[in-house]
């Protein structure tokens, strides 16, 4: 199905080393496009992406601290200087070891890291591609990766859930503002996934989404992509603005 849909794409992924990250970058190779890949954990990044390249696919990989505006000014300038981009995925999160404390126990300095990566990292990581993003014969992508955390208020989790929930309202702020320049920006929220970023996750939150889930079964990371390579297509040119719960019906939107 998704073969040759991002074919001459240029794509760039946050996140890209492991987990969820790595699914997408690995399903949007498989569908044509050329990527480039970043994130903090650059021994893992560089794995990512030699295992992709030696599938003979097209891969750049970088170090970006999503948490530092110099780190990414620095970052997106070696991807300008190579040419304009197609899509950008905006996958890198600060979510391991994020919660298990009431809103009376939150750690203000957690809470503040949450948000430069999370919140502000979204923002500049966006604002430095818009310019490689409009002026192109085919829309300009943007997905920014939230979570159904944010749609039904998860406890215990308040620092990610206010990020993505953040996420979610600006994406559509950047809808409204980005539209005159050719561009389109949507959300994707998944659910709990297995992935190497949940492995701290008690089991009583996996039974409660197994409990509440529509379709039965534990959610992986390429239950996403497919939804995630639907957005940065040409099928997806008249969307903009929305946010996909990807969860099993979890929660509805």
């Amino acid at each position: 199905m998704s073969d040759g849909m991002l074919a001459g794409r240029r794509i760039m992924i946050t996140g890209a080393a492991r987990g969820l990250g790595r699914q997408i970058a690995s399903a949007a190779a498989a569908a044509g496009a050329q990527l480039v890949l970043s994130d903090i954990l650059q021994d893992e990044l560089a794995t990512t992406a030699a295992a992709l390249r030696g599938e003979g696919h097209a891969v750049e990989d970088l170090y970006i601290d999503q948490a530092d505006p110099d780190s990414i000014e620095q970052g997106m300038a070696r991807v300008a200087a190579d040419g304009p981009l197609d899509g950008l995925v905006n996958n890198a999160a600060l979510a391991t070891n994020v919660g298990g404390k009431t809103m009376h126990e939150y750690d203000q300095d957690l809470w503040d890291r949450v948000m430069q990566v999370n919140v502000r990292g979204v923002w500049l990581m966006t604002r430095a591609a818009v310019p490689l993003l409009k002026g192109g014969d085919r829309r300009g992508k943007v997905v920014n990766m939230a979570s159904d955390t944010a749609l039904w208020g998860a406890p215990r989790l308040m620092a990610y859930v206010a990020s993505k929930g953040a996420v979610i309202s600006m994406s559509r702020a950047m809808a409204r503002e980005l539209g005159s320049d050719n561009i389109c920006v949507n959300v994707v929220a998944p659910g709990l996934t297995r992935v190497e970023a949940t492995e701290y996750v008690p089991q009583e939150r996996w039974d409660y989404y197994a409990a509440g889930r529509s379709l039965a079964g534990e959610q992986q990371a390429d239950d996403v992509d497919g939804t995630v390579l639907y957005l940065l297509s040409g099928w997806s040119d008249f969307v903009s603005g929305q946010v996909i719960p990807v969860n099993g019906g979890f929660v509805f939107n």
